[in-house]
């Protein structure tokens, strides 16, 4: 078929949504659509609470529409105004929906007209979903509470009243008051050197889809790291990370190169607690980052070149909904590792490539048919559940194709010319495939046919034609790893001592799935993997003592789970020890402790896990 065909053929079998536009959001957005947004909040620590109100401002679509719907979850709705054109503010009617467990409650506004704008008065739950609060306790310095927003993928209905669905983008300022001495922090223009007065105001100029409204306040310090580079984090980590984190303009210069200008004015850091329950978060102007990624020696800083690629692919175009979440991840995770190409080198890039595409195999074997697509159908499912390796390392593996088979010297031009047509627009994959038709294609024709890239986004697995990515620094560790699998060679003499970390993840990546106790021992006292400070080579040792029985590396594993939120990293520890019953009593114990610590969303995904009895037990 030809590609207009492709286009049509997508359209036409494309999942039917559940809602208007995008199958997780009731927003009537046919109808009207928010173009801004204007907080006046207070936060509250003792009572773990946003109360305050919302201003949207409403573009109407549909004069004839007097009706507004919005996305809410647990908010307490005080009272709700329609704003006339002459500034004047009138009370009207509105009602909540039943709660939806997995979508909320959708706000029905009833307006006599199409009202300019509409103002929400308001208070969050204690137990929003999109809202972390800690105890000072439970942060790093011990001395002041710690909140902070996490609104990916439908999380920010739980603290603003809005359309919550990244099809529609508005621009936003804000009024925040903190008790004095705390730092209050939003994905905005933030002030490094704002008086710890209680009373934060920011603005936030570029049009950003919901999930990229963010905040966070806590006793938080605030490191220089380039001209348009900063570090927050608290005290007592603020100066590792500016440490770790000093390459960042040197990145932000290597993408701009490639893709053009940086259009978000600053790139600042915040380093949350450790609570945090993904690596980073792209929220514009200030990523939100994980601490398991200060690892000393910038080993894994490319986690930061993946949020910062964000600032074009998913921050500037972004996906429609979260169905076509690959154009968010997989052209990200294409951009970083080009990034990481350009900064670090070729090698490093190389290894990259390798270790994703064998842990994307991996993973997808034990997958649906549904969930290995690009474009998978989404509808009546948690998005935050839907989330894998699929549109990051799958969506990556695409454009790395359509890289080679049409040459840097096209693709790159194709790409930036991408990110430059679609700037501050909410696309689907229809849209990109029109443009790759128009721009790619027909400019070079008979490099990659229509089947193939049906292939790629409509079908199942990898395909069979796929570019496999080779690392030559990988050959001594193959070698390494089947020498001492074989006893032709002690764990001391693996010669690991210069590796780096991909290296480390590659061996252990190829290792079986279980090893005899005494081999782990070895390589263990070798070269003291339990309690490595390094997180991705921890938890896949801690993953492999636990499928081997290899019960030392429990007081570790404890320590590990306590002390980090990472979904990435404590949901795979709980799987595995979940499935013997002596590993669901010590999983359970640990959890006991730590779920104090751990965002909501951690908290639900790992009571499914130990809710679930181990296959001995089953009846």
């Amino acid at each position: 078929m030809t590609f207009r065909d492709l286009i049509l053929f997508s359209m036409l079998t494309a999942p039917t949504c559940a809602f208007a536009g995008d199958p997780h959001s009731y927003a009537n957005t046919d109808s009207v659509s928010v173009r801004a947004l204007a907080l006046d909040l207070n936060i509250d620590f003792a009572d773990r609470r946003l109360a305050g109100n919302v201003r949207l401002d409403l573009d109407w679509k549909d004069a004839k529409t007097h009706d507004l719907v919005l996305d809410t979850r647990d908010l307490n709705i005080e009272r709700v105004l329609a704003v006339g054109a002459d500034g004047t503010e009138k009370k009207v009617d509105y009602r909540l929906d039943p709660r939806d467990p997995i979508f909320g409650s959708a706000l029905h506004i009833a307006l006599p007209d199409a009202a300019p704008a509409v103002r929400i008065y308001y208070r969050t739950a204690p137990t929003a979903s999109g809202l972390q609060w800690m105890t000072p306790e439970q942060t790093a310095g011990k001395k002041r509470s710690f909140m902070y927003s996490q609104s990916q993928a439908i999380h920010a209905r739980s603290w603003v009243p809005l359309q919550d669905t990244p099809s529609v983008r508005f621009t936003y300022s804000a009024r925040i008051k903190a008790p004095a001495g705390y730092r209050v922090l939003m994905s905005a223009d933030n002030d490094a050197k704002h008086a710890l007065n209680g009373d934060f105001r920011f603005t936030m100029k570029q049009p950003i889809p919901s999930y990229l409204l963010a905040i966070a306040a806590g006793d938080l310090a605030v490191r220089e790291t380039g001209p348009r580079t900063a570090v927050y984090a608290e005290p007592s980590v603020v100066a590792g990370a500016a440490k770790e984190f000093e390459d960042t303009e040197s990145m932000i210069r290597a993408a701009e190169k490639l893709y053009g200008p940086y259009r978000w004015e600053r790139y600042d850091i915040l380093v949350l607690p450790a609570s945090f329950p993904f690596g980073g978060m792209e929220n514009p102007r200030m990523t939100f980052a994980t601490p398991t990624v200060i690892a000393g020696d910038k080993s894994l800083v490319g986690l930061i070149a993946h949020e910062l690629a964000h600032s074009w692919s998913g921050n500037l175009v972004t996906n429609a909904n979260w169905q076509h979440m690959w154009l968010n991840e997989g052209f990200t995770t294409y951009v970083e590792n080009r990034i990481v190409e350009a900064v670090y080198g070729k090698d490093e890039a190389d290894m990259q490539r390798v270790v994703d595409e064998g842990e994307v195999r991996e993973e997808m074997a034990k997958m649906s048919a549904n969930e290995q697509l690009l474009v998978p159908d989404l509808k009546g499912v948690d998005p935050d559940e839907g989330l894998s390796g699929v549109p990051y390392n799958k969506g990556r593996w695409f454009l790395r194709f359509l890289e080679l088979r049409y040459g840097r010297e096209a693709f790159d031009p194709f790409l930036r010319g991408y990110f430059d047509h679609f700037a501050f627009r909410s696309i689907d994959t229809d849209q990109f495939l029109a443009y790759y038709d128009e721009h790619l294609a027909k400019r070079y024709p008979g490099k990659v046919s229509a089947a193939e890239v049906d292939a790629w986004l409509h079908k199942p697995g990898i395909p069979a034609d796929a570019p496999v990515s080779v690392s030559p620094r990988f050959a001594a560790v193959d070698t390494a790893r089947t020498r001492w699998l074989d006893g032709e060679l002690a764990a001391k003499d693996i010669g690991a001592g210069t590796w780096v970390t991909f290296e480390w993840l590659h061996f252990l990546n190829g290792l079986p799935q279980t090893l005899p106790v005494d081999k782990l021992r070895a390589l263990d006292e070798a070269w003291k993997l339990t309690g490595t400070g390094n997180a991705e080579v921890a938890f896949r040792w801690y993953a492999l003592t636990i499928r081997s029985g290899y019960t030392q590396a429990r007081p570790a594993i404890a320590a590990f789970i306590e002390r980090i939120g990472r979904r990435k990293l404590v949901l795979p520890l709980y799987e595995a020890l979940a499935k013997t019953p002596d590993g669901l009593t010590f999983a359970r114990a640990i959890y006991t402790k730590a779920k104090p610590g751990y965002h909501p969303l951690t908290q639900g995904s790992v009571e499914r896990v130990l809710a679930e009895k181990p296959a001995g037990e089953r009846q």
